[in-house]
């Protein structure tokens, strides 16, 4: 039997800080709710990056109301440029905690589209590279959301090392390269303000050892060193949590933006994430 396409609907949330979440929901139209999983994307990321509009048509087409959307201060407002460094500069965990916060308030307010066809009591997240952190994070804290999958995930909130963070702290804001635009993108002395504040909340290791909901974490053994060494962290913490080691899979699973199609490894990963979420959903 031919799978439908999944339907496809925008939607917006303004916060009251100024902010906004622009996202889309995807499903395929049934008479039955769905269970419901949020996509996460990353440092530098946006939910119209490489594949995650691919991850979210396969997991929609599985029978999920899929959810992508660009968190509120990732300095994109709304295409594929980052046009609001201003904003990005000002990002933080705690930050992208709530806008999840909101997201899922949404979804129990029935304020995203077609309501009726999300089960708002079967929620879960997955999160490629920093979205896999605050996936754990917002799970440990969320006894509403079932299950969670990392892609690549971080173990360390902190993504900077000592001397760029010394100059944010010093300077106000300190700049990282975006490789793929060329632009400088800004890093504000708040975020590190914000880890200082929340060390225990965002220890990710802790994090995910309190956890009770299941967690499956999927790494490539192609990515960093440091999130190798990272996934390495998350096992020992949470040992019995499940954990998938894809052998030649890069940080991005070969996929690139933009996306030009589908790898072996990419589909391994979202088939792992598939049947792990249906089992636990």
């Amino acid at each position: 039997m031919e799978t439908k396409a999944p339907r496809q609907a925008p939607f917006e949330l303004r916060l009251s800080d100024g902010g906004t979440i622009r996202g889309e929901v995807r499903f395929v139209p049934s008479g039955g709710r769905k269970p419901v999983v949020l996509i996460a994307h990353g440092f530098k990321g946006f939910k119209d990056w490489g594949f995650l509009p691919y991850a979210a048509e396969r997991i929609a087409e599985a029978g999920f109301y899929a959810v992508t959307f660009n968190f509120s201060r990732n300095g994109v407002s709304g295409g594929e440029e980052f046009d609001e460094l201003n904003k990005f500069a000002l990002n933080t965990y705690s930050r992208e905690q709530s806008d999840l916060e909101r997201i899922v308030a949404a979804l129990v307010g029935r304020e995203l589209p077609h309501p009726e066809q999300a089960d708002a009591k079967r929620i879960g997240i997955c999160g490629h590279s920093r979205g896999g952190g605050n996936a754990i994070i917002f799970a440990s804290e969320h006894p509403i959301v079932r299950a969670a999958v990392t892609w690549n995930g971080i173990a360390r909130a902190n993504l900077f090392d000592a001397e760029f963070e010394a100059a944010a702290r010093r300077d106000g804001q300190a700049f990282v390269p975006n490789a793929r635009t060329g632009q400088q993108m800004p890093i504000g002395k708040g975020f590190f303000e914000d880890l200082d504040r929340n060390a225990d909340r965002f220890d990710i290791p802790a994090r995910l050892a309190s956890l009770r909901a299941p967690v499956l974490l999927i790494q490539g053994d192609a990515d960093s060193s440091r999130l190798i060494e990272g996934f390495g962290r998350l096992k020992e913490a949470a040992p019995q949590q499940p954990s998938l080691l894809l052998e030649g899979a890069s940080h991005t699973f070969g996929a690139s933006h933009p996306f030009a199609g589908a790898t072996p490894e990419l589909d391994a990963a979202l088939e792992a994430t598939v049947g792990f979420l249906r089992e636990k959903m």
